[in-house]
Formats: C-alpha cells, structure tokens, sequence
C-alpha cells in the first residue's frame, strides 16, 4: 500500500521539577540548599531516510512521544534528560501544523526538531544568596511542545512521467529502470506512484510514474488529483502520448491544462514529449503524427520511441540528463543568490528585545488582568502556584520587567486577578 499523507499526534517531553532540599549532615550546621535542577524533556526529531518511500507506518502509529526529563534530587543532582524521539520519514516529507508548514525534509540524512521538550525546573540551590540563606523556592518542569501535524510526502524525482492512462509510463519506466510497476493493456493498472533509477552513460535519473491523469484531474476525477503534488519536485517533465491516439494535439492540450490548473508554476515545468509504442506503425504515420505535434508546440522537443522493442530510449534518457542538470544548476544559482541577499545587515528587533516584550490588558468580562509576553510566561510555566514563596518570586520577576508598574497604572489593586499563561493569582499575597 502507497500511503502519501497521514496525520500524527506529536508529544514532546515535559521537563523534570527542581527539588526542594537542605543538606543535613553531622557535624554541618546549615548547610544550606542542595535541591537539583530538573532535566530537559525529550525532543521530537524528524529524520529524512532514502531507504523509506511510504508514510504507512503513520497509520499504524500515529502518537510520537518522547520521554520526559527526571525530576532534580537531594545533593544537588540534576535529573537526567528525556530521550529524544528519532522518527524516521522518507525523503520529501513535508510537516505541517495547521496547515502552515514548519519543516520540508529532502535530503538523506538530514534532521529537524518538529517538537521541542520542556526545561526543566531550577531547584532550590539555584536560588541561593547572600540575602536568600534558605529559599524554599523550586521551578517545576515545562510541558513540551505538544500538537496535531499533517505529514504530506513529494516524491523527490528528476523526472515525472505523465500522460494519459495507458500511455506507456509504466512500461517504459520498468524497461529504462530497475523498477516493476504493474503493467496491462487497460487504463489505471498504475494505482500509486512508483520510482526507478534509470542509467544513463556515465550518471543516473530518478524517475517517477505518476499514476494516469484525465480531463479534470486537477478538480478530483480520477486519480490524478491525489498523485498531482508528486510531480512538483520533479526537475524535468516526460510527457508520453499514445503514438495511435486519433488527436495527439488534444491529448497534449488536456494534458498540459490539467497540469497548470493544479499549479501555476507547473505550466512553466521543462518538458519534453515522447511519442510511445511505434513498433506497431509505419514510419510514415509516425512521423505525421510527429510533425502535428511540432506544429501546434514549435518550441518543443518531441522523441518517439518503442518500449517493447527499445527503440529511442538512450536519446530520450540522454536529453533528460542534460536537462535536469541545466535545471538543477540554475536551481543552485538561484539559492547562491538569495543566500548573499540574507548576508545583507537588516534592522529588525533581536530575540532577546522580543523575548523581554510583555502587554497589560484589562478582561472585563472575566474581571482579570491579562500579562501576555515570550518571557513572563515562561516564567509563569515553571512556578508552581501552590507555594507562596514561588507566587512571590513570579511577583518580583514582574516587578523587575516592569510589568507590576504598569498593572498599577491600569488599576489593579491587592485583591486583583492577575493571568499568565493560563494560571491566576492575586495582585498581592492575601
């Protein structure tokens, strides 16, 4: 089974509590806080893999978690670091999360954080100083990132095979490569996309059959609306008609509509046309069916070939090669070029300034105060809110950033609400 898209349920770990602890030793007096931080939770990491060409395991397993961080101990030990959770995804996986894209994976090898695990909590040790002998005051852990995403895979190709149904995709890409797609004398044997490594010379092509497409594939008839994305990462197009069809020139067209209907970029594609299955005609009927084709695309490249009788195919396989390599160093230029463009100095705010910003909003219909900021409610994550020295500590953070100066000017008095991420408490301690 083919499967190119699939939902998953991705859980990051929640980092480890910091602990509350003093050193009780014969012979020490006050020795002092020795509570550890709490460790980090486990990452959820994407790596892409050449050996897979499926999302189906997805189906079967569609919750990815990664371990949670250890709580901090006594003696100032530090808990141990969640796992991170390495999942393996084909190359061309692309990640989303409401349906805006966070990561496209295309090369063998390469990794992505999808998920990010929890900080761990500071443990009482950390808050130790001279004005602050025994702080009673300990972080719990973060909860790691924590979301639904959509996996959608493009197959990575130098070249697409398109056309019609029964155009000999499949029979020319199991004759060229090392690929067996199914093959009969009906429309639609191809059901899923298959790819090959075809030889040519002194290099290789990768190439994908994209199952048949119809007049109103683009709109969902037929299969080809599902496979259509596939033909996205391909660098070249291989357009196969039919050499016996009554109206090459409208088979071509339909063709060509369905594709720059499904993508605008698409209709800009480099293309050559490939005429199957002459080893049924004469040279006369083949070269006129030929010449219709030149007629109405001047511009084009058009080959005829025999599968069966391997006929044509080095000269076809030949000129994808040098068109997929003049495609793929124009690529290279293109991003060489957007990279100097990113080395030019802009002015923008740094993370830091936009980490440090916070608002003060007045719900009144909830009756609270709304303290929203990257920064004050990372802070507000790791209190726990059922110790007053921890509620006192979160108060001071405020007051430092600011925050509690201009909750003052807006009103709020002792008894007021105040809400940061989601956890409500008073103005000032009761």
């Amino acid at each position: 089974m083919f499967v190119d898209t699939a939902k998953v349920f991705i859980s990051a770990g929640k980092g480890g509590n910091g602990a509350v602890s003093f050193r009780h030793e014969i012979y020490i007096d006050k020795g002092g806080p020795d509570g550890g931080d709490g460790g980090k939770g486990g990452d959820v990491v994407f790596e892409a893999t050449e050996n897979l060409n499926t999302l189906i395991d997805f189906r079967f397993k569609p919750e990815l978690k990664a371990a949670h961080g250890k709580n901090g101990s006594k003696q100032n030990k530090r808990g141990r670091s969640g796992e991170d959770f390495v999942v393996k995804v084909p190359m061309g996986t692309l990640v989303k999360r409401k349906g805006e894209l966070i990561a496209d994976l295309t090369e063998n090898g390469e990794r992505y954080v999808i998920a990010k695990g929890g900080d761990g909590g500071f443990g009482n040790a950390h808050f130790k100083s001279s004005v602050r002998q025994t702080p009673r005051v300990a972080e719990i852990g973060e909860d790691g990132d924590t979301f639904e995403a959509e996996l959608e895979l493009k197959l990575l190709a130098d070249v697409g095979l398109v056309g019609f149904p029964n155009a000999g995709k499949s029979t020319f890409l199991s004759v060229v490569s090392n690929a067996r797609p199914e093959i009969a004398d009906y429309a639609f044997t191809t059901l899923t996309p298959n790819l090959g490594v075809a030889d040519i010379d002194d290099g290789s092509l990768l190439i994908a059959d994209i199952p048949g497409l119809i007049e109103g594939a683009s709109e969902g008839k037929g299969l080809g609306d599902a496979f259509l994305r596939h033909v996205e990462r391909t660098a070249v197009l291989l357009h196969l008609i039919d050499v016996y069809s009554n109206d090459i020139v409208g088979d071509y067209k339909t063709i060509r509509h369905e594709l720059a209907n499904y993508s605008a970029e698409l209709a800009t594609r480099p293309e050559i046309i490939t005429l199957t299955k002459t080893e049924g005609l004469d040279d006369d009927i083949v070269t006129m069916q030929a010449d219709l084709l030149r007629t109405a695309v001047p511009d084009a490249t058009i080959f005829t070939i025999s599968s069966a009788a391997h006929v044509g195919l080095k000269e076809v396989l030949r000129a994808l090669r040098t068109q997929v390599k003049e495609v793929r160093a124009e690529a290279a230029r293109v991003e060489a070029s957007d990279d100097e463009d990113a080395m030019l100095p802009t002015i923008s705010l740094s993370e830091k300034q936009i980490a440090d910003s916070w608002t003060v909003e007045f719900d009144s219909e909830e009756n609270v105060y709304l303290v929203q900021g990257d920064k004050i409610e990372k802070f507000a994550r790791r209190t726990n809110f059922e110790g007053f020295e921890n509620v006192n500590r979160l108060r001071d953070i405020m007051k430092k950033l600011g925050i509690t100066h201009e909750l003052n000017r807006k009103g709020a008095t002792g008894e007021s609400v105040i809400r940061i991420a989601h956890h409500d408490f008073t103005y000032l301690e009761q």
